[in-house]
């Protein structure tokens, strides 16, 4: 019998970082034994703390379109995973959110890795899922160039946030060589 079902409504009530989070704790995330792709994301921002519903926001959109993912099969938990490094929305900070809270990566990544069994590829989008997934990357444009590195169980990606549109345009060999490449695995992925 699974225990995952347990293990995420644990999650969902957790309080842990309640002191510290400006609009209270409201974990959001999606995960099923049966999912192929993991999405390791960074912490939900403040539209997706409101909705509960993980990148539903302008960066969910440009995230789908990358991966080449129509919603209903991104929101489908048993082929898509999304399992942020915070889960709750830490609130703003001076030039955008504020990074993930660091109690909530150690209390949980490891108790819930064991039951996404399923996993075929895993995406680190953002620099705090990067540290997590790819602790020797020194920097994040260093983690996506080295995208053939891992390639096919694990990519790095930018996170897909507006803010991010310099580093896009600094960086065309992204959405010119990567995101083809990782349209085609992710579509190889949801189908083994």
């Amino acid at each position: 019998m699974s225990v995952l079902p347990a293990l995420l409504r644990d999650i969902r009530a957790c309080t842990l970082c309640a002191p510290h989070l400006p609009h209270g704790p409201r974990p959001v995330l999606q995960a099923s034994e049966t999912a192929r792709l993991l999405i390791a994301g960074q912490a939900p921002g403040r539209k997706v703390h409101e909705s509960g519903i993980p990148f539903d926001d302008a960066s969910g959109e440009r995230l789908r379109d990358w991966l080449g993912l129509d919603r209903d099969t991104f929101y489908d938990p048993a082929r898509v995973a999304i399992v942020p490094m915070g889960f709750c929305y830490p609130g703003k900070g001076k030039s955008g959110d504020l990074p993930p809270l660091p109690e909530c990566a150690p209390a949980w990544q490891a108790k819930l890795a064991p039951h996404l069994r399923g996993i075929r590829l895993t995406l680190a989008v953002g620099q705090y899922a990067q540290a997590w997934h790819l602790p020797d990357a020194r920097s994040l444009t260093e983690a996506v160039a080295a995208w053939r590195a891992h390639w096919p169980q694990l990519l790095a990606l930018p996170h897909p946030s507006p803010r991010n549109n310099l580093w896009l345009k600094r960086n065309p060999w992204f959405e010119r060589e990567l995101v083809p490449a990782l349209r085609e695995r992710v579509a190889q992925a949801l189908a083994e």
